[in-house]
């Protein structure tokens, strides 16, 4: 249909055709297909850059694309020869590619003759791109060589370089010669995006990078994931990158940088204002480096994402970042599980996040010895995010106490939340029925997970009967344990202290009032 009215505008009487002259109907339609192919090709990947998108904005540029296409073709005129006879029209150019990919397949070595004609279209003159992906093949001294002088040749354009396992199962000799080759070959290009994750780089590893680290100065993107970053591999870092001004991302996860490596981090932190999306997560980082990084953290207005788990940050380094996460308004997800947090430092964390994060989507502190007196903070905190969509609070302590709390914040949640984990929490029937209401009819709920927790066969019916109509929101349940509440209740007695005797009495008295066996 497109093409038919892209033909009428090029042969029939309007504004347009008559300041530029018509074509007559078989070059118009020509021309019409070649621009609705162009159009579409532009606007399809317009769409893959916006995968979460509706498409609205890949429909308007497929329409805009076309209206410029067909007064392109007008203004050239028609293609004719001086005895009539019919030219072919110069065909219309699609999009330039701009992202040159080898990533995909299985993981395997390339040498040099592969090298050469999987690199071969970097080496087409007046190509476009400017992101590069040479993850998941492993480079070889031979192939290096090979994409030596195509990455010189191309170091002007390129703005991306996803460098990402790309020496797996090399000799660490060979390995080091051929991150120096790259790290030569890309000196001085003005990048935006470096990922040199999971290549095993230690100290030595990130020296062989120096020449391509100490030409950056506008970086917006560094990962360094799963690269066997130590303390003195941190360090080489913070002295090899002459500036951080620019950077909005930077990830550590999955290192063994422990504090001295936590602590030259923190000065790279320190001189990134513009940090949006900090990750330091698995890094064997304790109180020493939590501490600084912490500090650090604080002089970054703008963070937006914060992803410290699995760490030994403990309650004093828990306390001076609750300080530090009071700077930040902009925050939308915060990821701090498996810190050691008790219920001091979690108090003081959702205090400070709930009068600083309107915005918070996302929030993750499992695995932080949390109990009901905890809860009572965390629960203002949740009552208060109301666009919040994922709530991780799994092995705790929160019991049927804590429970009910989080399920009454929960409740007044409207329309966004999507998923919440509660599992391994010593919470039985009472507070696993509280959890359970306050979800079961949010409309865009997914999933609640109560695995691994003391409900009653009874209350696992019942549980299970509230889900009837939407089965799939209610996570699995084979690791509940029925017969856990004796365990639990003399734990209770066991632990119990004049400071719970309160919360104790309150949640007496809440359960006490509380029907199991109530619709209501």
């Amino acid at each position: 249909m497109l093409v038919e009215r892209i033909t009428n505008n090029l042969s029939s009487k309007s504004l347009f055709t008559q300041k530029y002259g018509s074509l007559n109907k078989e070059e118009a339609g020509e021309n019409a297909k070649e621009i609705e192919d162009a159009a579409f090709a532009s606007a399809s990947e317009h769409y893959e850059k916006e995968p979460d998108g509706d498409g609205s904005s890949a429909v308007q540029l497929y329409a805009k694309e076309c209206s410029k296409l067909i007064l392109e073709v007008l203004k050239r005129g028609p293609r004719t020869k001086e005895n009539g006879e019919l030219v072919k029209a110069e065909k219309i150019p699609g999009p330039h590619e701009t992202f040159f990919d080898i990533s995909k397949g299985l993981r395997a070595f390339i040498e040099a003759k592969e090298a050469q004609e999987l690199l071969s279209p970097l080496k087409e003159p007046g190509n476009s791109y400017t992101k590069i992906c040479f993850s998941n093949r492993s480079f070889g001294l031979d192939a290096a060589r090979i994409a030596e002088p195509i990455l010189l040749s191309l170091k002007g354009q390129l703005q991306e370089v996803d460098l990402s396992d790309f020496i797996a199962g090399r000799p660490e000799e060979e390995a080091l010669n051929v991150m120096n080759i790259f790290s030569a070959a890309l000196e001085g290009s003005l990048l935006r995006s470096l990922d040199l994750s999971n290549n095993a780089l230690g100290e030595k590893g990130v020296r062989a990078f120096g020449k391509l680290l100490k030409s950056q100065s506008s970086l917006e993107e560094l990962y360094l994931i799963n690269d066997g970053i130590s303390g003195e591999a941190a360090q080489a870092v913070c002295e090899l990158i002459p500036s951080t001004e620019k950077l909005r991302v930077l990830q550590f996860h999955n290192n063994m940088t422990g504090d001295e490596g936590a602590v030259a981090i923190s000065e790279i932190v320190k001189h990134s204002p513009l940090l949006e999306d900090f990750r330091c997560s698995s890094t064997r980082v304790d109180s020493v480096g939590a501490i600084a990084l912490s500090e650090a953290l604080g002089k970054c207005a703008h963070l937006k994402k914060l992803d410290l788990r699995d760490n030994m940050f403990g309650v004093e380094a828990g306390l001076v970042l609750s300080k530090a996460l009071l700077n930040h308004a902009n925050l939308t997800e915060v990821y701090l599980s498996y810190l050691n947090l008790e219920d001091e430092a979690t108090i003081a964390i959702a205090n400070a996040l709930k009068d600083s994060a309107p915005l918070l989507e996302v929030l993750e502190m499992a695995g932080n010895d949390i109990t009901a007196k905890g809860a009572l903070s965390l629960a203002e905190c949740i009552a208060a995010k109301k666009f919040l969509t994922k709530l991780n609070l799994a092995e705790n302590e929160l019991k049927d106490g804590g429970a009910i709390r989080i399920g009454k914040a929960v409740e007044e949640i409207q329309g966004q939340l999507m998923e919440v984990d509660m599992s391994n929490n010593l919470i039985r029937w009472a507070g696993a029925r509280v959890l359970a209401q306050a979800v079961v009819e949010k409309p865009e709920f997914k999933l609640l997970n109560l695995n691994g927790n003391f409900i009653s066969e009874e209350g696992i019916d019942e549980l299970k009967g509230m889900f009837k109509a939407s089965p799939d929101l209610l996570g699995s349940l084979d690791d509940n344990d029925p017969d856990g509440e004796e365990d639990d209740e003399a734990d209770d007695e066991k632990n119990s202290g004049d400071e719970d005797e309160g919360d104790e009495d309150e949640l007496g008295s809440k359960l006490k009032n509380l029907d199991v066996n109530s619709e209501e």
